[in-house]
């Protein structure tokens, strides 16, 4: 399916027309934007809208949906990061202009105070609220992945972290280094989890060295997954 046809299913507040313009109004008010450099985000804009359709329809926050449909509103902040850093992201993959990837990831810090590097593969499907501050570094993520406030994800020598599905960051954690996060764990809040392995089904609190791991808890991290998303 081409990217415009799916974005079409997805309701867009105001227009799509006004979220380009806008988009673009924003970005010559803080940068010089070439004609070529133009071109690039009209001819990537469909296919981040559709990179976010299909995100947005997986999640179950109130904001993301209306009347049976997925919902998006260029003035909510944590859909409109989502947007930038789809776009930014587009045109890296899909045309190598680095100026323009730059200006739209530039934009998002600016407008949103989050570190989204076009460069870092984020999964098809995640979310966050409230995400200033954080930082996600180029680790290797899964689907399902959420973050909120203050989080950082980054290297330990050059070594990331490797994440699996439905992983949850809750406020101010951190996971650094050399770490393989299994599938359906939530992180805590103010968790720091460096250079360590961490088991699927898993609770994480307190700080490396000394993080309390309380395994086996599966049932209580998926009914926590099914009010973030929708995994039908």
């Amino acid at each position: 399916m081409q990217g415009g046809e799916r974005a079409e299913r997805m309701n867009i507040v105001g227009s799509k027309a006004g979220a380009k313009a806008m988009l673009l109004r924003q970005l010559s008010s803080f940068f010089f934007l070439s004609d070529a450099e133009e071109a690039a985000v009209s001819g990537e804009f469909d296919n981040a809208l559709a990179r976010c359709e299909r995100s947005f329809s997986k999640t179950r926050n109130k904001y993301y949906s209306e009347a049976g449909a997925t919902r998006f509103d260029p003035l909510q902040g944590c859909q409109w990061s989502r947007f930038l850093y789809e776009l930014a992201r587009c045109v890296f993959v899909g045309r190598e202009m680095a100026s323009v990837c730059d200006k739209l990831y530039a934009l998002n810090k600016v407008m949103n105070s989050v570190d989204l590097y076009y460069q870092v593969a984020l999964p098809d499907i995640f979310t966050f609220d409230h995400p200033l501050g954080s930082v996600l570094g180029r680790a290797s993520y899964s689907d399902y992945f959420t973050f909120s406030q203050g989080c950082t994800v980054g290297n330990n020598r050059g070594v990331y972290p490797r994440f699996g599905r439905s992983v949850f960051m809750l406020s101010n954690s951190k996971v650094v280094g050399d770490c393989e996060i299994g599938d359906n764990v939530i992180i805590g809040a103010n968790a720091y989890v460096k250079d360590t392995d961490v088991p699927g089904g898993s609770l994480v609190f307190g700080q490396s060295p000394n993080l309390v791991i309380k395994e086996n808890r599966l049932d209580y991290v998926r009914d926590y997954a099914e009010q973030v998303f929708s995994y039908e």
